[in-house]
This record gives structure tokens, sequence and C-alpha cells, in this order.
């Protein structure tokens, strides 16, 4: 067959499941053999520098330059032990991805040999050519310096026969141009503000560490039916293509038996993530056809930051070797489910207390209280700030769509939890609290973790959740790093529990009881948070009607969301807690719009091309045979029977005729807009006429396609069908 899309059928139904064979022994025996991790370290490391090692990464301890040559010689030894024969600064600039540039350990010596050397000075700093990383406006695009620096509390790791050294990376003036630092300053903020709350009831924490477990989601496609598609290839997702048939309403996919070709892929890249420390623990298959999920165990969040985006590069390389290929974007195929990556956080002190679990005493009922009700007076007040963070062109598809949480950001905590908190709000009249109210807090606080067994006290589908002794933030995109969301949620959290702190010893230099002003506080807060609470259907209607009455936000545009950074309290946030400076704030805002209208360029762009150069020729190619055939069909017939059988032929012409005709005005309307937009002289009206006048264009085209897919002949159509695509043989 010469159709392409035929040969890439064949391909993929040819295709047999690689049988992946594990290292020998258990998973555990494997587990982080490629990772500088602590047992690496006691081996290679000197006492000394092992302790200066774990003081900076437990309690943020300064590394001189003597420890870290000792540091650098032990990693290069662990390292070629391994045969690695290069190093890099491993680091997540702008570009939402991760970048490397490598260097050999070869040091050329007299006598035309060489030795191989890693200096201290090398593993702390260095200078990347970094010219053409997005900066926002922060440097000219000639002013190529900007600096690496190690991150040692995530530790080096093996790829590729290539030592990776996380690090941050900055201007030559100090600016932030990367997802870490913002991410590590917004860490250590929330350890700082949550230790100080603590020391109201546990006087032995002095380290909060912000955890966190990612549930990453994504699709598979056969890699032949991938390059047979330039849509996939060069945006992500499919910009046209009609519903299957099935796809994935008889909900038979969701927790299904997995595939073998797919169990062997799933089991190549778990092998690959566990010798580099990643603790995948769950993998199954979710709603949509060809669609799944991989989640960890928890972990500290900026490790957890690094192993998410490692785990994204890894699963994309080993799919290959399978013949498949990985696809992140939020909404590769329309009116079927979308692809998120629900943030599960949690707050847990050095103590092994975690923060958000609801205790059996009455100290630690307060405690526990007072940071969910401190949460919820945080995202009230910066709900809008959390829709920005995870606001792109892929997730803008996602949310709303009926699978995933809208763009209003709501908080559920669950009947019981709600009930506690109006009860204190009602009986709390003074600030004062008596043993009878307190035995009666204690008693329903105990018995959370048995109502949250019962499943009907969930709800899938609110954005940030209560799920028993974490929140889930599920409003994050698949594709996006879970920085942006985890820099938003520790900064405002970190906030607001500096502002209780400040409020509640204000009430107690005034001789109020710790425990009554922290009543009060709480009182207040639950009184003033109260609207953000939502126990229902975060997809309905009435919810979207509620939610304006109630003045939350419903951000559902990114040049929309994103306008959010440039709001004044929003600035003063991260300025007068250290995060960023208005300038690099506003740079980053740039940065996300930039980005944002490019990605819609594309597919502008793409739609362009694929209805002109392949639809059109397509379906006038198959009209032509039609209306050779009514003309054929003339010849041979009388009247009488010509008119019966050229009757649906004449329509089905006249269909694709019409078709045909809405596809080239509106895309020749798509493509004069689009040259306007780009005409514009800033980010800020490029994006919004991108989003207002571009756009709409992207369905009113695709409508027209998908019905000139069930018009034209199968053999004349090359590009792979919904049908085709979403199911793995």
């Amino acid at each position: 067959m010469g159709n392409i899309r035929f040969k890439a059928v064949e391909t993929a139904i040819s295709m047999k499941p690689k049988i992946v064979t594990p290292p020998s022994g258990k998973i555990s025996d494997y587990f982080g053999e490629l990772t500088f991790n602590e047992v690496a370290m006691k081996e290679y490391l000197t006492e000394e520098a092992f302790k200066k090692v774990m003081d900076a990464i437990n309690k943020g301890g300064k590394i001189d330059r003597n420890i870290a040559d000792q540091v650098a010689s032990s990693l290069k030894a662990w390292a070629m032990s391994k045969g690695a024969t290069h190093y890099t600064h491993w680091f997540h600039p702008l570009t939402g991805s991760t970048a490397e540039k490598h260097d050999a350990f070869l040091t050329p010596t007299d006598g035309g040999k060489a030795i191989e050397n890693f200096y201290g000075s090398e593993l702390i700093q260095q200078e990347p050519d970094a010219s053409s990383f997005p900066s926002g406006g922060i440097r000219n695009t000639f002013e190529a310096r900007g600096y690496t620096a190690w991150d040692p509390t995530s530790p080096a790791f093996l790829l590729n026969n290539t030592l990776c050294i996380p690090t941050i990376f900055v201007s030559y003036t100090g600016e932030a141009l990367d997802y870490k630092t913002p991410l590590l300053k917004a860490l250590n903020f929330i350890d700082e503000a949550s230790v100080n709350v603590c020391q109201y009831f546990e006087k032995d924490v002095t380290r909060v560490n912000a955890t966190l477990g990612w549930e990453q989601e994504y699709f598979l496609v056969d890699t032949s039916l991938y390059f047979a598609r330039p849509d996939l290839v060069l945006t992500g997702r499919t910009v046209f293509g009609h519903a299957s048939a099935k796809d994935q309403q008889l909900s038979d996919h969701y927790f299904g038996s997995i595939a073998e070709r797919v169990m062997e892929f799933m089991k190549d890249f778990e092998i690959e993530s566990h010798r580099l420390g990643i603790p995948l623990k769950l993998r199954h298959n979710e709603v949509a056809p060809n669609q799944f999920e991989c989640a960890p165990v928890f972990e500290e969040t900026n490790l957890s930051v690094d192993h998410n985006q490692l785990l994204m590069h890894i699963m994309q390389k080993v799919a290959k070797n399978h013949n498949l290929t990985v696809l992140f974007h939020e909404k590769p195929y329309a009116k079927v489910n979308g692809s998120g990556k629900h943030n599960n956080w949690s707050l847990m002190t050095n103590t092994g207390i975690n923060l958000l679990s609801p205790g059996k005493t009455t100290k630690s009922n307060l405690r526990f209280l007072t940071f969910l009700i401190n949460i919820l007076k945080a995202v009230d007040t910066y709900g809008d700030l959390l829709r920005a963070s995870t606001a792109t062109a892929g997730n803008d598809l996602r949310l709303g769509a009926g699978e995933a949480p809208p763009a209003i950001i709501s908080v559920f905590i669950g009947s019981h939890l709600s009930k506690i908190l109006d009860n204190i709000e009602n009986k709390l009249k003074t600030g004062k609290i008596n043993a009878n109210l307190k035995a009666e807090l204690d008693l329903n606080i105990s018995k959370i973790p048995e109502i949250l067994l019962d499943n009907t006290d969930r709800n899938r589908t609110s954005p940030f959740a209560f799920t028993g002794d974490k929140f889930e933030f599920r409003t994050v995109g698949a594709s996006d790093t879970c920085s942006n969301a985890m820099t938003v949620l520790n900064l405002i959290v970190a906030d607001q529990l500096t502002k209780f702190k400040q409020e509640v010893d204000s009430l107690m230099a005034k001789k109020v009881r710790k425990d009554e002003a922290i009543f009060t506080i709480l009182k207040k807060y639950i009184t003033e948070s109260k609207k953000i609470r939502f126990e229902g259907n975060s997809y309905s209607q009435d919810w979207i009607k509620e939610a304006e009455k109630r003045g939350l936000f419903n951000l559902q545009s990114t040049p929309e969301a994103l306008k959010v950074f440039l709001r004044q309290e929003i600035i003063d946030l991260y300025q007068r807690n250290h995060i960023l400076t208005k300038r690099e704030l506003i740079a980053r805002y740039d940065i996300k719009l930039e980005n944002y209208t490019k990605k819609q360029q594309i597919e502008s762009r793409v739609i362009g091309d694929l209805a002109k150069n392949h639809i059109i020729p397509k379906a006038i190619r198959y009209q032509n045979l039609l209306i050779e055939n009514v003309t054929g069909l003339k010849e041979v017939l009388d009247a009488k029977n010509y008119n019966k059988l050229s009757k649906n032929e004449l329509q089905t012409i006249k269909d694709i005729s019409e078709h045909v005709s809405k596809i080239k005005v509106n895309v020749d309307l798509m493509i004069d807009n689009r040259k306007k937009a780009n005409k514009l002289d800033t980010s800020e009206k490029k994006a919004q006429v991108y989003h207002d006048k571009v756009l709409p264009y992207f369905d009113i085209i695709r409508y027209h396609v998908d019905k000139l897919e069930l018009l034209v002949d199968d053999e004349l159509w090359t590009l792979p069908k919904y049908r085709e695509l979403l199911f793995i043989r």
C-alpha cells in the first residue's frame, strides 16, 4: 500500500514486545546504584567531608573549597568506577526542560599522555555559554555569561556514562534564570515559618521538610504512527481527528490489564529509574485508551522535582527501544481525558511528625488544625496565584474539560472536617476555649483517619483536596515542571504562617493565653477563608455560577491567568520573602507569555500546512473520483436509475465542496490574524491577540476537517485516525 498511514499501521501491528531482562536480584539490590547517595558518600568520602556534606544537606551548612576538592575527587573516583568519562552541571532553565553541557575528566600531560581530573572549583561552579536560554530581558543575547552552582541537597547521578551534578542557574548579575533557585528559597522559607509555628506545640522540632509525591500521567503511541502525524511531532497533540467509535466510554481501560508491550516498556523505565534512586512504586492504566500513570513514594520536594524531570527524560529514551513515543501533552487527543501531574504535598518535621496528619491528643489536634486552617487561608488569599502557576497553552485545553478540575481554585476538606471548622466558628464566641469544646474537638478530630477511609468522603473533581494526611493539587499539567506549583504553594503557606505567628504573638503580648490566642486567630481565618471551601461537584455549571457569587477567580486562559504576576501585592509577596525580585518575576511573566504565543503560532502553522497540503488535496482527489463516477453512471444508466443511484454521491460531492470551502476561508482568516498578531510590539499584546483572534479558528477548521475524515475514502486519508492511534497492538 502506498499510503503512509497504512504503512505506519502495518508497522505498528507487526511490532512485538521487547522483553526486558531485569537486573538479577531484588529491586532493593540495585536501587540507587547510579546515585552518589549517602551509602556511596560514606564509602568514598573522608569522615570530615561526609560530615560537611550531610550538614549542608540537613542544615544548610557551607562547604568550603578544601572540602569541595575532597568531594570532587571522591565523586570522580565513584563515577569512573562505573564507567563515567564526562561530567556536567545539570540544571532547569526557564524552557521547562533540563540542560547540560558535558566536559571530559581528561587533562593532557607531558609526553602526549593524559590523566583524569575533577576539581572542587569545577564541582561548585561553572560558567556555561547560556546566551540562548530564555531570560525575559534580564540579559541581552550577546551577554552569554551565566553561572551554575552545585546543589548538594540533590545527589549527583550517572546518565549515559556522564556524571550529572544538580545545580542552580543564575545570571552574571545574580538573577535566577532557572526553576530550582526560587524553589529552594521557597522551601527554606516554609521550613523556617513552619518551625516557628511548631514551637507553640513541639519545642524539639528544628526542621520541617515540604514533601512531594507527584502522579505522572502520560499517553503512549506507536512511533511509526507518531511520525505519520506531523501535528503530533511538531505540537505534541492532534490538531485534527474525528472521535473513534470506541474510546473511553466503556471505562474498560481504567485499571485494566496492562498490554504486554506496554508492560515491558514500564518494566524497562522502572529499572532505569530505580537504579537512579527514583522510588517509583505505582503503575496502572488510566481512563483514556493508551493513557497510563506512574507515581513514586513521597520525597523531599526539591529531590522529588529533580526526579520527575529526570523520569520524563528516561521515559522518552526508553520508549524508543520499544518503538513507542511518550506524549506528555495535557490534551493530545480531543474528547478523551487529558493528562495531569497531581502534586501531593505535605509537611514533615525532623521528629517524624506529618503536620497534616490528625492526632490523638489535644496538643497534636490543635497543631493539625493550625496548619490546616492556615493552608486554607493561604489558598483563599492567593488562589489566583496558584492557578497562574499552572497556566500553559496545553493545560488550558485540559482544565474544565470534564475530567480535570476547573480553572477555579477551591479546596475540598470533606464534610467531617468542614463540620469541625464550622463548630469552632460557631462556638468560639470570645476566643476562649472551654474544656467541653476541647474534648469535642479531640473526639471528632481523632475520628478523621477512620472517616477518610470511606471513599465517599473524597472529591476527585476538586483542584486542591485534602486526602487524609496531605493536600493533592490536581491542576498541574502533565508536561509542566512541578517547580512552578511547588514554589508558589510553599511560598504562600509560609507567608501565611508568618502572618499567623505575628498575630498570635501580638495577642500573647497582651497577656492572652497561648491556646486562646491561637484559637482566636484560627476562628478569624475560618470565617475569612470560608468561600474557598467547596464540597460539591467542581465539574458542574452550577459551581461556576456559585464561584462567581463567592468572588472566586475563573482564569480560563493563560494570558488572563499570568496577569496575576503583575499585581503589586504579588510582586510584594515575592520580594518581601526574598524569593524573586520584581525584575525576575516580570521576566518570568514575559517568558511564559512568549512561550504561550510561540506554541499557538506553531499550532496555527501546522493547522494551515496540514489543511492546505494534506487534507484539501485528498478531499478534492476523492471528490474528483466521485464526479468521474457520477459522469460514468450517466452514460450507462437511464434517467430514472441514474437519478436514484447518483443522489447520494452528488450530496457527498456537495458536502465535500462546502467543507473544503469553509476550511480554505477560515485558514486564510487565521493566517491573516496571525500575521497581525506577529507585528505587535509586546509579548502581552501578542499573547492576547493569539488567544482572542487566532485560537478560535482552530476549532472551526477542525470541525470541517473532521467531517471530511468521515466523507473521504479511507484509503486516501493519509493521517492515522483515532481508532488507530488510541489502541496499541
